[in-house]
């Protein structure tokens, strides 16, 4: 038999439910793991150990725009809180499609959606990244290959997505976001529970508390004068019910601006911080001021030009 060689991963092809789920950019985790416990000292000098039950570390990765309806219906579902336990497919593919290496997953519960930071200088291409709790994995041989059509977008090029394209609206300061150039990250977590049961190996999971991030934005201070009323408003005078709190939205856009991939509803902002960003004297940065925001709620919906047919 000839020794097996070595390959180079050209592509990641994603399966949901045995559907195609689009090309993924890069993928890790899902391996096999369990604690070492160690005994207490015997009669003799060694402590002996052994392992407990097996565990399934997070699966971890990155797509851009261009993956399936299907795919995006399971992040918004987590963002509804109708969590969905879905199995799928991770295959490890060459440059010709050929299988290599596939990474079944059981039951994998979505624990962590993460979104870009947004710059309106950045030239990078922009991607999310998804986290997938699984009961349980296994890696198998590849066979077979994947055809490269059936992981394409349907009708055209898939939409570019960069972090320079972006659209904040929040409620009383639409004006004042024009001149938003920045936002942080926004990452939602969901809280994954293990439950141990004594006849099984594997642990059942359970989705328990989701965290919900706070908005972080950076504008230009000379138009920052709506945002710092609102503060004086909701911070220093301690107006702030429920009615001073503000609803948000936040488009991604492609390149011309004229299509919508992805957008997050922001429910109850209530701003907590503005400070001003550090300038050194006779420099010639643009004078900015940083509002941070918290945030109870966050709907998602995806646009057609994020979908592939």
């Amino acid at each position: 038999m000839a020794d097996a060689r070595g390959y180079t991963a050209g592509r990641f092809a994603f399966e949901l439910g045995k559907t195609t789920a689009g090309w993924i950019q890069s993928v890790e985790g899902g391996h096999a793991t369990s604690d070492i416990i160690t005994e207490k000292l015997g009669v003799d000098v060694y402590q002996h150990k052994h392992i407990g039950g097996v565990k399934y570390e997070d699966i971890t990765l990155n797509c851009g725009t261009g993956m399936s309806k299907g795919f995006y219906e399971w992040i918004k579902q987590s963002f509804d809180l109708k969590h969905t336990r879905n199995d799928g497919a991770i295959h490890a593919c060459d440059y010709d499609g050929n299988i290599k290496e596939t990474l079944n997953f059981h039951n994998g519960l979505i624990s962590e959606i993460g979104f870009p930071a947004l710059d309106a200088a950045s030239k990078d291409a922009a991607k999310m990244t998804i986290k997938i709790a699984p009961e349980f994995t296994r890696r198998i041989k590849g066979n077979g290959k994947v055809g490269v059509d059936k992981y394409s977008v349907g009708k055209g090029e898939q939409k570019k997505w960069v972090p320079s394209n972006f659209r904040l609206t929040i409620q009383g300061l639409e004006e004042a976001c024009k001149r938003v150039n920045k936002i942080e990250a926004i990452t939602l977590k969901q809280k994954i529970i293990e439950n141990p049961i004594g006849e099984m190996r594997d642990y059942e999971k359970e989705p328990a508390n989701l965290e919900v991030p706070n908005l972080v934005i950076t504008m230009v201070e000379s138009h920052a004068d709506k945002f710092y009323q609102w503060h004086k408003t909701f911070v220093i005078d301690g107006a702030n019910g429920q009615d001073q709190e503000k609803g948000a939205t936040l488009e991604y856009l492609t390149p011309d601006l004229k299509t919508v991939l992805f957008t997050l509803t922001f429910h109850n902002l209530g701003i907590f911080k503005l400070t001003p960003e550090k300038v050194e004297a006779g420099s010639e940065n643009i004078r900015r001021i940083k509002a941070e925001m918290y945030c109870e709620k966050i709907d998602f919906a995806y646009g057609g030009g994020s979908v592939f047919a």
